[in-house]
C-alpha cells in the first residue's frame, strides 16, 4: 500500500448474500488500508433478482445505493458498499453481453431429453451453476436456481417443461456471484478499480475518488477523417467540487478503422 488514504483504518459494510465480501476485502485493505465487513441479516434478493421473480425497483444505481444504505444501518457503520449487476445485449454490439465481456451469460431453449452438452460446455457447467424455468409458464414461481449436478438439471428441465404451455424449458446461467466464478472474478477486478479510485485525491480539493465519469468519443476515421463512436479519452471529475480533467485511452490508435465509421461503413 502507498501513502495513507482518506479511508485508512475505516471499516466498510457490504450487503451481500453471495460471498462478494471476500473478493472486495483484499483490494480495500491493500489500496485504502480499510476493512470490509459483511452486514448481517440483509436479504439482498429483496432489491431484485436476476431471474426476475423479484423485480428490481428503479435503476441499477438505485438498487446499489439502497443496498449500501442497508449495509450501513445493520452494523451501525458510516461507510457502506452495495453492488448491482445486470446482463443483456451490448449497447453497440447486440449479440454479445453488455457491461463486461468476461461473462458466461447465455441461455438455452430445450425440451426434456434434448442434448445440450455444447451449451453446458460453453457456460462451464457444473463449476458455474444454471437456472431452469418454464419457457412459457402456466403459473409463476416455477424457477429452480443454483443447479450444479447433471441429474438435478435433467429433473429440473422435465419439471419446467411440464409446467410450460409449449413443453419447453429455459436453461440460463446462474449469475449470482457465489455460483459463478467468472462473475466473481469480474467483481474482484471492479473492486480493485474502485479501491484505487477511492485512493486517488482530487487535484483541486484533495477529496477522495477523483476518476472517470464518462468517455469522450470521436476518434477520426482513417479514410475520411470523420468522427466515429470510438473513444478518444476518459473524462475525469471530482464528485465534491466538480473539477474536471481528461486522460487519454491507453494504447489508443491515432485513427479508427474504416469498418467502425458510419460514413465509410454505414
Amino acid at each position: 500500500m502507498g501513502a495513507p488514504s482518506a479511508y485508512s483504518h475505516e471499516t466498510f459494510a457490504i450487503a451481500t448474500m453471495h460471498a462478494k465480501g471476500r473478493v472486495v476485502a483484499r483490494p480495500f485493505s491493500r489500496w485504502l488500508g480499510a476493512a470490509v465487513k459483511v452486514a448481517p441479516g440483509i436479504d439482498t434478493d429483496a432489491f431484485g433478482t436476476f431471474t426476475g421473480d423479484i423485480v428490481r425497483q428503479g435503476t441499477m444505481f438505485d438498487a446499489a445505493r439502497a443496498k449500501a444504505l442497508a449495509a450501513i444501518e445493520a452494523p451501525g457503520l458510516e461507510l457502506g458498499l452495495g453492488s448491482e449487476g445486470s446482463f443483456g445485449p451490448h449497447p453497440f454490439v447486440p449479440f454479445i453481453p453488455g457491461i463486461t465481456d468476461r461473462t458466461n451469460y447465455q441461455s438455452c431453449d430445450c425440451m426434456p431429453g434434448q442434448d445440450i452438452t455444447d451449451f453446458l460446455t460453453r457456460v462451464r457447467f457444473p463449476s458455474h451453476a444454471v437456472v431452469v424455468s418454464p419457457k412459457a409458464p402456466v403459473e409463476a414461481g416455477k424457477i429452480v436456481k443454483g443447479i450444479t449436478r447433471a441429474t438435478r438439471l435433467a429433473e429440473a428441465i422435465e419439471e419446467a417443461a411440464s409446467a410450460s404451455r409449449d413443453g419447453h424449458a429455459l436453461v440460463v446461467t446462474d449469475m449470482r456471484a457465489h455460483l459463478n466464478p467468472t462473475r466473481m472474478a469480474s467483481i474482484r477486478a471492479l473492486a480493485i478499480r474502485l479501491a484505487r479510485r477511492l485512493a486517488t485525491p482530487c487535484p483541486a480539493c484533495a477529496a477522495p475518488g477523483f476518476g472517470a465519469v464518462d468517455v469522450l468519443r470521436g476518434l477520426p476515421c482513417g479514410w475520411c477523417g470523420e468522427p466515429t463512436q470510438l473513444v478518444i479519452a476518459e473524462l475525469l471529475r471530482c464528485a465534491k467540487c466538480g473539477f474536471e480533467g481528461s486522460r487519454a485511452v491507453k494504447d489508443r490508435p491515432e485513427t479508427a478503422d474504416p469498418g467502425q465509421c458510419q460514413y465509410c461503413n454505414p
